[in-house]
């Protein structure tokens, strides 16, 4: 019997930075929508049209007795008035990254390109690179806090090699309102089990951006006759005598998983975009980039879903 699918080793962290960073380089900048608040106002690149801390220039006005902004000498020898020179305030935004780590996310069928693991990984590293690019904060659950850096997924990776043996999920507690957060995983879990972990987010106020990352063997089922299943996360095995009989009951389930899942991150003014892994990240990085610029919402084909298993 032809194998279609096995699971793979762990991706190499210095390998997925360097596609994450190649991926990055494909896509514009990016210019997060703030949601900003007190308790995320740093130094950034998110002009808020008016007078405050930051870099840019904002505008020339008349100095008047007791100002304590400096006076700009040389604008003000262009006439018989004194002026003093302000700047736009400004505004770092807070973005969570995570790539699901569990044994799930190693599998790989000979239709994909790469791993689902690989993918994810991928795919939070280019979104660290484009958002410290553009003068955000990120950070990773669980891993770091939030910081403002040039080297960003840099940093990232180099925590991510040093971590050992990461949760399967992380806690999510401590994100707080007006922050953004990338999940990227599989999302094989029953749904229940998914909006439960992701309830504290939307209780906190956090927008969350849901990338699917998926395998073309697990949305088309392409398997028949004696099949050996098995399941990365316990082990257990299932053997189907005739695997083409379960086919169509198992599309249905895939397909109303995420179907679900979708129609719960639209009504909570979240994304949802699913990326195959026999295509290319770059594809998920775009949709991501318009989900935050503009009000959350589904992106992309709807497909599949039943337990999580590899296939010898």
């Amino acid at each position: 019997m032809t194998r279609i699918g096995e699971v793979q080793a762990p991706a190499a962290t210095r390998d997925a930075l360097a596609r994450g960073r190649l991926r990055a380089s494909l896509v514009p900048d990016l210019l997060v929508e703030a949601r900003r608040i007190v308790n995320t106002v740093i130094a950034g690149w998110h002009g808020r049209r008016k007078r405050g801390i930051g870099e840019n220039f904002w505008q020339f006005r008349p100095y008047v007795e007791g100002d304590s902004s400096r006076i700009d000498w040389r604008r003000s020898a262009r006439d018989d008035h004194t002026y003093v020179r302000d700047r736009e305030w400004e505004a770092a935004h807070t973005v969570w990254l995570w790539a699901d780590p569990s044994p799930s996310m190693l599998y790989k069928s000979t239709g994909a390109s790469v791993s689902k693991q690989s993918r994810a990984l991928v795919l939070a590293l280019a979104m660290a690179e484009l958002l410290s690019r553009s003068g955000e904060r990120i950070a990773w659950p669980g891993l770091t806090d939030p910081f403002t850096a040039r080297n960003g997924a840099e940093r990232i990776a180099a925590q991510l090699m040093h971590a050992g043996d990461l949760p399967a999920k992380p806690d999510l507690s401590d994100i707080r309102r007006f922050c953004d957060i990338v999940i990227a995983s599989d999302f094989l879990d029953p749904v229940e089990e998914t909006m439960e972990w992701l309830d504290v987010l939307a209780r906190h106020g956090v927008r969350a951006h849901l990338i699917e990352v998926a395998d073309p063997a697990e949305e088309t089922f392409p398997y028949a006759g004696r099949t050996e299943f098995t399941d990365p996360e316990t082990g257990e095995k299932l053997t189907a005598g005739r695997a083409e009989m379960l086919g169509d009951e198992y599309r249905l389930l895939y397909t109303a998983r995420r179907a679900e899942l979708a129609g719960w991150c639209k009504r909570l003014g979240w994304s949802f975009t699913v990326n195959h892994t026999d295509r290319l990240a770059s594809d998920a990085l775009v949709r991501l980039h318009m989900a935050m610029t503009a009000d959350g919402g589904y992106s992309g084909p709807t497909s599949a879903r039943a337990g999580k298993v590899a296939v010898a």
